[in-house]
Parts: C-alpha cells; sequence; structure tokens
C-alpha cells in the first residue's frame, strides 16, 4: 500500500483506464508543499472539509483505487512525486497524515514501509 496520498497530486485516475492520466503530472510540488494554503486545500479536499479543485475531486475519487492496487497505474514520475508528498506529509505535518492514513491507510502500512526505508538510508532521508 506505497501509494497512500499517493497521489496527492498526481495519480488522477479514470478507474476505467489502465493507467492513470498524466494531465496533471507538471503540476509545481515545491509550490505545493512550500504553500500551507495550496496544501491545506488538498488535504481539507481528501478528508471532505473542504472544497475541491477539479484535479482534487478527481484525485479523492480514485486515490482508494490506487492505494488498493499499490499504485500499478502510476508512471515513474506519478510514483516518485506521490512518495515525496506522503514523505513531506509525514515529516512535517503529522496532524494532517494521522487523519488522512485513518481514512486511507488505516492499517498504517505505507507509514511502516516508510519509516524502515527512512531508516535503512539515513543519509539519503536527510537530503
Amino acid at each position: 500500500m506505497k501509494a497512500l496520498v499517493l497521489v496527492l497530486l498526481f495519480a488522477i485516475c479514470s478507474c476505467e483506464n489502465s493507467t492513470y492520466t498524466t494531465k496533471y503530472d507538471e503540476v509545481n510540488l515545491d509550490e505545493v508543499l512550500s504553500s500551507e494554503r495550496l496544501l491545506n486545500g488538498y488535504v481539507n479536499c481528501l478528508l471532505d472539509i473542504g472544497p475541491c479543485t477539479p484535479d482534487a475531486k478527481e484525485l479523492r475519487k480514485n486515490l482508494p483505487d490506487a492505494i488498493e492496487n499499490d499504485c500499478k497505474k502510476c508512471s515513474i514520475r506519478q510514483r516518485e512525486g506521490a512518495d515525496r508528498v506522503m514523505e513531506y506529509i509525514i515529516d512535517n505535518r503529522p496532524n494532517d497524515w494521522a487523519k488522512l492514513e485513518e481514512k486511507f491507510n488505516p492499517d498504517g502500512s505505507y507509514r511502516l514501509q516508510y519509516l524502515a526505508k527512512k531508516n535503512q538510508n539515513p543519509i539519503e532521508s536527510s537530503q
């Protein structure tokens, strides 16, 4: 279940398709992660407590499928972006992570995989 918020910004799919759309692959992650307003918007949409942009609404609709199928429909870019976003939220916004994890990954498997990976590569994780 490596793909929790997986797609917090990218793996937006049409479940009938065999791959996720690349329509939103050019989203600037640095801009989103550095903007409390933008990131709050995505988180609130995913938690059904705030309005959604069209891309966030599509993400919220399809995220369960992506998690259930371990992001098999994701491109390499989408996987890397999803991991980056989730790692950021785990490390910097633990309260948001707890809420997202409760909704999308209640067994906590993604967080455990991330922590194991981080402990195996402490130098790489601190960069």
